[in-house]
Protein backbone atom coordinates (compact mmCIF):
# COMPACT_ATOMS: atom_id res chain seq x y z
CA UNK A 1 0.00 0.00 0.00
CA UNK A 2 2.88 2.35 0.83
CA UNK A 3 4.46 1.66 -2.54
CA UNK A 4 1.15 2.26 -4.33
CA UNK A 5 0.66 5.56 -2.47
CA UNK A 6 4.20 6.63 -3.32
CA UNK A 7 3.67 5.88 -7.00
CA UNK A 8 0.39 7.81 -6.97
CA UNK A 9 2.05 10.85 -5.37
CA UNK A 10 4.90 10.65 -7.87
CA UNK A 11 2.42 10.54 -10.76
CA UNK A 12 0.50 13.50 -9.33
CA UNK A 13 3.67 15.54 -8.96
CA UNK A 14 4.69 14.66 -12.49
CA UNK A 15 1.30 15.70 -13.88
CA UNK A 16 1.41 19.03 -12.09
CA UNK A 17 5.01 19.65 -13.17
CA UNK A 18 4.07 18.88 -16.78
CA UNK A 19 1.33 21.51 -16.79
CA UNK A 20 3.57 24.07 -15.10
CA UNK A 21 6.06 23.51 -17.92
CA UNK A 22 3.24 23.83 -20.48
CA UNK A 23 2.19 27.12 -18.87
CA UNK A 24 5.75 28.45 -19.12
CA UNK A 25 6.05 27.31 -22.74
CA UNK A 26 2.74 29.02 -23.55
CA UNK A 27 4.08 32.24 -22.04
CA UNK A 28 7.27 32.01 -24.10
CA UNK A 29 5.31 31.25 -27.28
CA UNK A 30 2.97 34.21 -26.73
CA UNK A 31 5.96 36.52 -26.25
CA UNK A 32 7.73 35.36 -29.42
CA UNK A 33 4.68 35.12 -31.72
CA UNK A 34 2.30 37.91 -32.64
CA UNK A 35 0.85 40.13 -35.33
CA UNK A 36 4.06 42.15 -35.56
CA UNK A 37 6.72 40.00 -37.22
CA UNK A 38 9.70 40.24 -34.89
CA UNK A 39 12.57 37.75 -35.39
CA UNK A 40 13.30 35.54 -32.35
CA UNK A 41 16.80 36.99 -32.16
CA UNK A 42 15.33 40.49 -31.74
CA UNK A 43 12.96 39.25 -29.04
CA UNK A 44 15.87 37.73 -27.13
CA UNK A 45 17.85 40.94 -27.62
CA UNK A 46 15.05 42.90 -25.91
CA UNK A 47 15.49 40.85 -22.71
CA UNK A 48 19.27 41.28 -22.81
CA UNK A 49 18.95 45.04 -23.17
CA UNK A 50 20.13 45.28 -26.79
CA UNK A 51 16.87 45.21 -28.75
CA UNK A 52 15.69 47.87 -31.17
CA UNK A 53 13.29 50.57 -30.04
CA UNK A 54 10.47 49.05 -32.08
CA UNK A 55 11.01 45.55 -30.70
CA UNK A 56 11.30 46.97 -27.19
CA UNK A 57 7.99 48.79 -27.56
CA UNK A 58 6.11 45.79 -29.00
CA UNK A 59 7.43 43.26 -26.47
CA UNK A 60 7.56 45.28 -23.26
CA UNK A 61 4.67 47.68 -23.78
CA UNK A 62 2.17 45.58 -25.76
CA UNK A 63 2.70 41.81 -25.67
CA UNK A 64 4.09 41.23 -22.20
CA UNK A 65 1.56 43.31 -20.21
CA UNK A 66 -1.43 41.75 -22.00
CA UNK A 67 0.04 38.26 -21.47
CA UNK A 68 0.58 38.86 -17.75
CA UNK A 69 -2.87 40.42 -17.39
CA UNK A 70 -4.40 37.44 -19.20
CA UNK A 71 -2.57 34.93 -17.01
CA UNK A 72 -3.74 36.62 -13.81
CA UNK A 73 -7.32 36.90 -15.09
CA UNK A 74 -7.30 33.26 -16.19
CA UNK A 75 -6.11 32.14 -12.76
CA UNK A 76 -8.79 34.24 -11.06
CA UNK A 77 -11.65 32.93 -13.19
CA UNK A 78 -10.53 29.30 -13.03
CA UNK A 79 -10.05 29.27 -9.25
CA UNK A 80 -13.34 31.15 -8.70
CA UNK A 81 -15.14 28.54 -10.81
CA UNK A 82 -13.56 25.66 -8.89
CA UNK A 83 -14.57 27.16 -5.54
CA UNK A 84 -18.14 27.87 -6.66
CA UNK A 85 -18.58 24.37 -8.11
CA UNK A 86 -17.37 22.92 -4.80
CA UNK A 87 -19.42 25.00 -2.36
CA UNK A 88 -22.64 25.05 -4.40
CA UNK A 89 -22.23 21.39 -5.41
CA UNK A 90 -23.27 22.49 -8.88
CA UNK A 91 -21.09 21.25 -11.78
CA UNK A 92 -22.38 24.11 -13.98
CA UNK A 93 -21.39 26.86 -11.55
CA UNK A 94 -19.08 29.65 -12.70
CA UNK A 95 -18.69 33.37 -11.80
CA UNK A 96 -22.02 34.18 -13.45
CA UNK A 97 -23.85 31.88 -11.03
CA UNK A 98 -23.22 34.40 -8.24
CA UNK A 99 -24.19 37.33 -10.45
CA UNK A 100 -20.61 38.62 -10.37
CA UNK A 101 -20.24 38.87 -14.14
CA UNK A 102 -23.66 40.48 -14.51
CA UNK A 103 -23.00 42.95 -11.68
CA UNK A 104 -19.72 43.98 -13.26
CA UNK A 105 -21.44 44.28 -16.64
CA UNK A 106 -24.14 46.59 -15.27
CA UNK A 107 -21.60 48.75 -13.42
CA UNK A 108 -19.37 49.12 -16.48
CA UNK A 109 -22.40 49.85 -18.67
CA UNK A 110 -23.57 52.65 -16.38
CA UNK A 111 -20.05 54.04 -16.13
CA UNK A 112 -19.51 54.16 -19.88
CA UNK A 113 -22.97 55.33 -20.89
CA UNK A 114 -23.84 57.89 -18.22
CA UNK A 115 -20.63 59.18 -16.65
CA UNK A 116 -18.77 60.12 -19.78
CA UNK A 117 -18.34 63.72 -18.67
CA UNK A 118 -18.14 65.66 -15.41
CA UNK A 119 -18.67 69.40 -15.02
CA UNK A 120 -16.66 71.46 -12.59
CA UNK A 121 -18.73 73.91 -10.54
CA UNK A 122 -18.44 77.50 -11.69
CA UNK A 123 -16.68 76.50 -14.88
CA UNK A 124 -17.61 75.39 -18.35
CA UNK A 125 -14.67 73.01 -18.44
CA UNK A 126 -15.68 69.47 -19.26
CA UNK A 127 -13.45 66.52 -18.44
CA UNK A 128 -13.89 62.94 -19.56
CA UNK A 129 -13.78 60.33 -16.83
CA UNK A 130 -10.70 58.19 -17.47
CA UNK A 131 -11.07 54.66 -18.79
CA UNK A 132 -8.41 53.67 -16.27
CA UNK A 133 -11.24 53.57 -13.74
CA UNK A 134 -12.94 50.75 -15.63
CA UNK A 135 -11.36 47.77 -13.76
CA UNK A 136 -12.21 49.29 -10.38
CA UNK A 137 -15.78 50.08 -11.45
CA UNK A 138 -16.31 46.55 -12.75
CA UNK A 139 -14.79 45.01 -9.62
CA UNK A 140 -17.02 47.05 -7.31
CA UNK A 141 -20.09 46.13 -9.36
CA UNK A 142 -19.22 42.44 -9.25
CA UNK A 143 -18.59 42.49 -5.51
CA UNK A 144 -21.83 44.35 -4.82
CA UNK A 145 -23.79 41.79 -6.84
CA UNK A 146 -22.12 38.93 -4.98
CA UNK A 147 -22.84 40.68 -1.69
CA UNK A 148 -26.52 41.11 -2.53
CA UNK A 149 -26.87 37.44 -3.39
CA UNK A 150 -25.01 36.40 -0.23
CA UNK A 151 -27.27 38.55 1.95
CA UNK A 152 -30.41 37.16 0.31
CA UNK A 153 -29.17 33.60 0.77
CA UNK A 154 -28.10 34.38 4.35
CA UNK A 155 -31.58 35.57 5.26
CA UNK A 156 -33.13 32.48 3.70
CA UNK A 157 -30.87 29.60 4.64
CA UNK A 158 -27.37 29.97 3.15
CA UNK A 159 -27.73 26.56 1.55
CA UNK A 160 -25.99 25.81 -1.77
CA UNK A 161 -29.28 25.44 -3.65
CA UNK A 162 -30.59 28.78 -2.40
CA UNK A 163 -27.33 30.51 -3.28
CA UNK A 164 -27.53 29.10 -6.80
CA UNK A 165 -31.16 30.12 -7.26
CA UNK A 166 -30.53 33.62 -5.89
CA UNK A 167 -27.51 33.96 -8.16
CA UNK A 168 -29.46 32.97 -11.25
CA UNK A 169 -32.38 35.27 -10.43
CA UNK A 170 -30.37 38.36 -9.47
CA UNK A 171 -27.91 37.79 -12.30
CA UNK A 172 -30.75 37.65 -14.82
CA UNK A 173 -32.18 40.94 -13.54
CA UNK A 174 -28.80 42.68 -13.66
CA UNK A 175 -28.10 41.36 -17.15
CA UNK A 176 -31.51 42.53 -18.36
CA UNK A 177 -30.91 46.01 -16.93
CA UNK A 178 -27.53 46.24 -18.65
CA UNK A 179 -28.96 45.14 -22.01
CA UNK A 180 -31.84 47.59 -21.65
CA UNK A 181 -29.46 50.46 -20.99
CA UNK A 182 -27.29 49.53 -23.95
CA UNK A 183 -30.30 49.32 -26.24
CA UNK A 184 -31.84 52.57 -25.00
CA UNK A 185 -28.85 54.90 -24.90
CA UNK A 186 -25.95 55.37 -27.26
CA UNK A 187 -22.55 56.66 -26.27
CA UNK A 188 -19.26 57.75 -27.71
CA UNK A 189 -17.80 54.88 -25.71
CA UNK A 190 -20.09 52.20 -27.15
CA UNK A 191 -17.18 50.62 -29.00
CA UNK A 192 -15.23 50.32 -25.75
CA UNK A 193 -18.26 48.81 -24.04
CA UNK A 194 -18.86 46.21 -26.75
CA UNK A 195 -15.18 45.25 -26.71
CA UNK A 196 -15.27 44.83 -22.93
CA UNK A 197 -18.49 42.78 -23.10
CA UNK A 198 -16.88 40.34 -25.55
CA UNK A 199 -14.02 39.66 -23.11
CA UNK A 200 -10.82 41.11 -24.49
CA UNK A 201 -7.17 41.67 -23.63
CA UNK A 202 -6.82 44.39 -26.26
CA UNK A 203 -4.75 47.36 -25.06
CA UNK A 204 -4.29 45.87 -21.61
CA UNK A 205 -1.27 47.47 -19.96
CA UNK A 206 0.96 47.06 -16.94
CA UNK A 207 -1.57 49.13 -14.98
CA UNK A 208 -4.18 46.40 -15.51
CA UNK A 209 -1.74 43.71 -14.39
CA UNK A 210 -0.83 45.79 -11.34
CA UNK A 211 -4.53 46.14 -10.49
CA UNK A 212 -5.03 42.36 -10.55
CA UNK A 213 -1.80 41.40 -8.80
CA UNK A 214 -2.83 42.17 -5.17
CA UNK A 215 -6.00 40.09 -5.64
CA UNK A 216 -3.90 37.24 -7.02
CA UNK A 217 -1.44 37.30 -4.11
CA UNK A 218 -4.21 37.51 -1.52
CA UNK A 219 -6.23 34.77 -3.22
CA UNK A 220 -3.30 32.37 -3.53
CA UNK A 221 -2.36 33.06 0.10
CA UNK A 222 -5.85 32.11 1.30
CA UNK A 223 -6.19 28.99 -0.87
CA UNK A 224 -4.08 26.69 1.37
CA UNK A 225 -6.24 27.73 4.33
CA UNK A 226 -9.46 26.64 2.63
CA UNK A 227 -8.16 23.49 0.95
CA UNK A 228 -9.60 21.09 3.53
CA UNK A 229 -12.83 23.11 3.96
CA UNK A 230 -13.36 22.91 0.19
CA UNK A 231 -13.22 19.12 0.40
CA UNK A 232 -15.82 19.10 3.18
CA UNK A 233 -18.08 21.77 1.66
CA UNK A 234 -18.90 19.30 -1.09
CA UNK A 235 -21.04 17.48 1.50
CA UNK A 236 -24.24 18.71 3.12
CA UNK A 237 -24.02 20.95 6.17
CA UNK A 238 -24.65 18.26 8.80
CA UNK A 239 -22.03 15.92 7.33
CA UNK A 240 -19.46 18.71 7.08
CA UNK A 241 -20.10 19.74 10.70
CA UNK A 242 -19.62 16.14 11.83
CA UNK A 243 -16.00 16.45 10.63
CA UNK A 244 -15.55 19.54 12.80
CA UNK A 245 -16.06 22.15 10.07
CA UNK A 246 -17.50 25.54 10.98
CA UNK A 247 -19.82 25.36 8.01
CA UNK A 248 -21.21 28.90 7.88
CA UNK A 249 -17.86 30.62 8.35
CA UNK A 250 -16.00 28.49 5.80
CA UNK A 251 -18.88 28.69 3.31
CA UNK A 252 -18.86 32.49 3.60
CA UNK A 253 -15.07 32.72 3.28
CA UNK A 254 -15.07 30.56 0.15
CA UNK A 255 -17.83 32.64 -1.45
CA UNK A 256 -16.04 35.89 -0.58
CA UNK A 257 -12.79 34.65 -2.11
CA UNK A 258 -14.47 33.44 -5.30
CA UNK A 259 -16.41 36.68 -5.71
CA UNK A 260 -13.30 38.83 -5.17
CA UNK A 261 -11.25 36.84 -7.69
CA UNK A 262 -14.03 36.75 -10.29
CA UNK A 263 -15.04 40.41 -9.88
CA UNK A 264 -11.47 41.69 -10.28
CA UNK A 265 -10.91 39.55 -13.38
CA UNK A 266 -14.22 40.45 -15.04
CA UNK A 267 -13.76 44.13 -14.21
CA UNK A 268 -10.35 44.13 -15.88
CA UNK A 269 -10.82 41.99 -19.00
CA UNK A 270 -14.58 41.57 -19.30
CA UNK A 271 -16.70 38.43 -18.91
CA UNK A 272 -14.52 35.80 -20.60
CA UNK A 273 -16.88 32.84 -20.84
CA UNK A 274 -16.22 29.16 -20.12
CA UNK A 275 -12.91 29.64 -18.24
CA UNK A 276 -14.53 29.35 -14.83
CA UNK A 277 -16.76 26.50 -16.01
CA UNK A 278 -14.49 24.25 -18.08
CA UNK A 279 -11.04 24.59 -16.48
CA UNK A 280 -12.09 23.10 -13.10
CA UNK A 281 -13.77 20.17 -14.88
CA UNK A 282 -10.64 19.58 -16.94
CA UNK A 283 -8.47 19.70 -13.80
CA UNK A 284 -10.69 17.17 -12.03
CA UNK A 285 -10.75 14.97 -15.12
CA UNK A 286 -6.94 14.87 -15.10
CA UNK A 287 -6.34 14.75 -11.35
CA UNK A 288 -9.41 13.08 -9.91
CA UNK A 289 -11.05 14.48 -6.77
CA UNK A 290 -7.87 15.22 -4.82
CA UNK A 291 -8.27 18.91 -4.11
CA UNK A 292 -4.58 19.18 -3.17
CA UNK A 293 -3.73 18.47 -6.82
CA UNK A 294 -6.85 19.92 -8.45
CA UNK A 295 -6.18 23.40 -7.04
CA UNK A 296 -2.66 23.93 -8.47
CA UNK A 297 -3.66 22.19 -11.69
CA UNK A 298 -6.60 24.57 -12.04
CA UNK A 299 -4.23 27.51 -11.61
CA UNK A 300 -1.88 26.21 -14.31
CA UNK A 301 -4.71 25.36 -16.72
CA UNK A 302 -6.34 28.77 -16.21
CA UNK A 303 -3.10 30.49 -17.18
CA UNK A 304 -2.54 28.20 -20.19
CA UNK A 305 -6.10 28.50 -21.50
CA UNK A 306 -6.20 32.29 -21.50
CA UNK A 307 -2.67 32.67 -22.86
CA UNK A 308 -3.24 30.30 -25.79
CA UNK A 309 -6.78 31.58 -26.42
CA UNK A 310 -5.54 35.15 -26.69
CA UNK A 311 -2.69 34.05 -28.96
CA UNK A 312 -5.12 32.26 -31.28
CA UNK A 313 -7.35 35.33 -31.44
CA UNK A 314 -4.40 37.57 -32.28
CA UNK A 315 -3.05 35.30 -34.99
CA UNK A 316 -6.38 34.56 -36.68
CA UNK A 317 -7.66 38.14 -36.60
CA UNK A 318 -4.28 39.77 -37.25
CA UNK A 319 -4.78 43.56 -37.02
CA UNK A 320 -8.52 43.07 -36.35
CA UNK A 321 -7.93 40.61 -33.55
CA UNK A 322 -10.65 38.28 -32.32
CA UNK A 323 -11.46 38.87 -28.62
CA UNK A 324 -10.49 35.98 -26.39
CA UNK A 325 -14.09 35.72 -25.14
CA UNK A 326 -15.18 34.69 -28.63
CA UNK A 327 -12.33 32.16 -28.90
CA UNK A 328 -13.20 30.53 -25.57
CA UNK A 329 -16.91 30.50 -26.43
CA UNK A 330 -16.32 28.71 -29.75
CA UNK A 331 -13.74 26.24 -28.43
CA UNK A 332 -15.34 25.74 -25.02
CA UNK A 333 -18.52 24.03 -26.17
CA UNK A 334 -16.88 20.96 -27.81
CA UNK A 335 -14.42 20.65 -24.91
CA UNK A 336 -17.28 20.68 -22.39
CA UNK A 337 -19.25 18.10 -24.37
CA UNK A 338 -16.19 15.84 -24.59
CA UNK A 339 -15.61 16.12 -20.83
CA UNK A 340 -19.26 15.35 -20.06
CA UNK A 341 -19.19 12.30 -22.31
CA UNK A 342 -16.17 10.91 -20.44
CA UNK A 343 -17.50 11.77 -16.98
CA UNK A 344 -19.64 9.06 -15.37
Amino acid sequence: MTTSLSLRNTGSTGLLLAFVIIALLSLVLAVFVGVADIPPSDVIAVFTGHGSQQAQSVIMDIRLPRIVTGILAGVHLAVAGLILQSVTRNPLADPSIMGVSQGATLAVTIFLLFTVYIHYSGSTTVAELPLEWLPAVGTVGGLLAGGIIYMLAFRLDLGPLRVTLCGIAVGAVLQALAIGLIAGWGSARMEVLLEWLSGSLYARSWEHAAFLFPYTIAGLAVLPMIRRPLELLRFDASTARSFGLCYRRQFSLALLLSCALAASAVGTVGPIVFIGLIVPHLARFLAGKRIALVLPLTIALGAVTVTLGDLVGRLIGQADEIPIGIVTAISGVPVLIALLRKTP
